[in-house]
């Protein structure tokens, strides 16, 4: 072996594997594996007849049709449009760019109840927006399963922009110059250059945004109305549960949330890893 080799071995700042990996396993148990081990290990306490009864009540099926509906739809909307956004930003100059650039993290720093105040104050019916969208067009907004909507894709913009952003300022235009060059139209161009390079980004916004619409609870709980059967969503039936000290039924539906989310963010990487593979993007 080379002495450079050697030495770069000697001296390589972070630890070696084996105690690199020990660290990684051990503060991954302890962050994520063993909470959400003992999630599963606590439902334990029911029996199957009793656990199933739980989380096929009407009131939590309705809840659970609501929040993974919405959060789908959030992050749905919110991949078209912060692909819009993230393209204006990275695109174009226009003033008061940096504002707005500024702007879209604003979920990111506000607290969620704060969020769902200020939503609820805009959308209620005598609210800024409210009063004419309720009172003009009759669509009400707040306190209804429309305003748990306009909430889920207030908090999840931000992570789609920031994730295609990146890759629309590496992206070189000489590619989309070459395919005009060759007689493509602006949407041949979109469609079949651009589109597949940002495709892998944006399935990860994507995921990215439901997540965290699916466990959201401080920005919706205000703007929602938490009418029963109508506009719940899965978290509140949670506390609700934890409220009435039932823990074991509080994670029963926990648990049925958990395997949801990882399922439908299984399917998400899976169109991602496909994507990749289609691109050339993964060796």
């Amino acid at each position: 072996m080379p002495v450079s080799a050697v030495a770069a071995r000697r001296f390589n700042v972070l630890p070696g594997f084996g105690l690199s990996l020990g660290y990684t396993l051990v503060y991954l148990s302890i962050i994520v594996l063993i909470p959400l081990g003992a999630v599963f290990l606590r439902t334990m306490d029911l029996t199957w007849a009793e656990f199933w009864q739980v989380v096929t009540a009407p009131r939590v099926v309705a809840s659970y049709k609501l929040s993974f509906g919405a959060s789908l739809a959030a992050a749905a909307i919110n991949a078209v449009f912060g692909l819009m956004l993230a393209w204006a930003l990275v695109r174009y100059s226009f003033p008061g760019k940096k504002i707005v650039d500024a702007l879209v993290d604003l979920p990111f720093a506000l607290p969620t109840a704060v969020a769902g105040i200020a939503l609820t104050a805009l959308y209620a019916p005598n609210g800024w927006l409210g009063q004419f969208i309720q009172g003009e067009l009759g669509i009400k907004v707040a306190f209804g399963p429309l305003g748990v909507l306009v909430a889920l894709v207030f908090i999840g913009l931000p992570f789609v922009v920031r994730t295609v952003q990146p890759i629309l300022e590496d992206l070189e235009t000489e590619l989309e110059e070459a395919a005009a060059s060759l007689g493509a139209r602006r949407w041949q161009t979109f469609r079949y250059v651009v589109l597949p390079i940002l495709l892998p980004a944006l399935l990860t916004g994507f995921a990215l945004a439901f997540a965290r619409a699916v466990g959201e609870y401080g920005s919706v709980i205000f703007i929602a109305g938490n009418i029963p059967m109508v506009s719940e969503i899965t978290p509140l039936m949670i506390i609700t549960k934890l409220e009435q000290y039932d823990y074991t039924g509080a994670t029963a539906i926990a648990v049925v949330m958990l395997v949801f989310s990882f399922f439908l963010l299984l399917i998400i990487n899976g169109l991602q890893h496909w994507a990749n593979r289609r691109t050339g993007r993964e060796r």
